[in-house]
């Protein structure tokens, strides 16, 4: 057993103790201050770790030295595998196609040139400051979501969140109650073998077996309906949506948790990263599919979810000699949901001349991710500017929370 692993259906005495009871009793109904509108809004957030290359995502179509700076890896505005027209100015890469019909129907926003506070380049750090929501790295072991569920307006019972994957992402860390879960290929086992180690759980140590028991039952939600998605050997687009489907079901749940995070790794794109088709196209069509498989499972919820797609930089503007990109600066992030005033590019364009570039190879930030996540659990969860500036992204005071991204 691992003892870092979060998913239930690995359980330590420390999930026992931590979850305390079933998933799905009261005490962990994360009912968030509906009031008299009756509003249950869902927050989740995406993580795209190795850094996204923000320029071959959402082209700049628009921008006179796009197709010079980026070579092989520029897309074209007609043609087979044409990028996605957004606004006249961007296009959207053509895996996309989910993104692509959400922004048409005014239920995904784009926003470009984005990036967090952090101007290095290290993966490790640059993913500390996005998760952390400190000015720098290694200054916290907790998440802005989780001390966002804290300042919560209190509902009934204990506020907790769900952590997709064998290891909480530090963005969900922290105080507030976390209830865990990883696809397993215990949860795939017949229903009489599942029974057994359940008894066999029970009779030698009860409290692992309760929670053996909690586990199974969480992954017979996430997994329900799931068919021929499962990840193994099915390649990482089709986990992507695996892994999706379950935290749906999950946070579609009446009386499952309300906010979510969860982590895909493998967007370092140094070599062969290829432009309409290669890599990135397939990491590109496994998180569309991963927006689609939230969409169709989250059923009604669906209409109150906001969806968070983030990362810890951008990729360098031009191209190396590995036909890739290395470690950048500003990028795309992308809003995603029922409860999105999509049907828009969120940008001040800074350019792409050489002069227009971050240290002369990136490039550069114009908006604050901070001030757009602010904007975001603002209006969605009706946190105040003052809590958002001090306690879940410290020293930001300054920076105003960008409005109207919620419909």
């Amino acid at each position: 057993m691992r003892k870092q692993q979060r998913t239930l259906l690995h359980p330590t005495r420390r999930d026992v103790t931590a979850i305390g009871g079933a998933f799905f009793a009261s005490a962990f109904m994360p009912k968030i201050a509906q009031g008299a509108s009756r509003r249950d809004p869902r927050f989740i957030t995406i993580i795209l770790r190795g850094a996204l290359d923000g320029l071959s995502a959402v082209a700049p179509l628009g921008d006179p030295n796009y197709a010079a700076l980026r070579g092989a890896l520029s897309l074209r505005k007609s043609g087979d595998g044409a990028a996605l027209p957004l606004d006249g100015f961007f296009g959207l890469h053509p895996s996309m196609t989910t993104i692509a019909d959400l922004f048409a129907r005014k239920r995904a926003t784009i926003i470009h040139a984005v990036a967090t506070g952090y101007r290095e380049r290290s993966h490790f750090d640059g993913q500390d400051v996005l998760e952390s929501g400190q000015p720098g790295p290694g200054r916290t072991e907790s998440g802005w979501l989780n001390r966002a569920l804290l300042e919560l307006p209190k509902g009934p019972g204990v506020r907790a969140g769900l952590a997709v994957g064998a290891a909480t992402p530090l963005v969900l860390r922290g105080p507030a109650a976390i209830t865990g879960w990883a696809p397993s290929q215990l949860a795939h086992a017949d229903d009489d073998l599942a029974m057994r180690l359940r008894d066999l759980y029970a009779a030698r140590d009860p409290a692992l077996g309760a929670a053996l028991a909690q586990g199974l039952a969480i992954e017979s939600v996430a997994t329900r309906d799931l068919g021929d998605k499962r990840p193994q050997g099915a390649g990482a687009a089709a986990a992507m949506r695996a892994i999706a489907h379950g935290a749906a079901k999950l946070l579609a749940a009446e009386d499952g948790p309300r906010i979510g995070a969860l982590a895909f790794d493998g967007w370092d794109t140094h070599i062969a990263e290829g432009a309409a088709t290669g890599r990135l196209a397939q990491l590109l069509a496994g998180l569309d599919g991963a927006i689609d498989e939230f969409q169709r499972g989250l059923g009604p919820a669906w209409d109150d979810t906001i969806i968070v797609v983030v990362t810890e930089f951008g990729r360098t503007a031009r191209v190396n000699g590995a036909s890739g990109t290395d470690h950048g600066v500003a990028t795309a992030a992308f809003l995603a949901g029922g409860a999105v005033n999509g049907g828009r590019v969120v940008a001040d364009w800074p350019g792409l001349k050489d002069a227009q570039l971050y240290q002369g190879r990136d490039l550069k930030p114009t908006i604050d991710l901070r001030a757009i996540l602010k904007g975001a659990l603002a209006d969605h969860l009706g946190l105040s500017p003052a809590v958002l500036g001090d306690k879940i992204f410290p020293q930001t005071a300054h920076l105003a929370p960008v409005k109207n991204l919620i419909a």
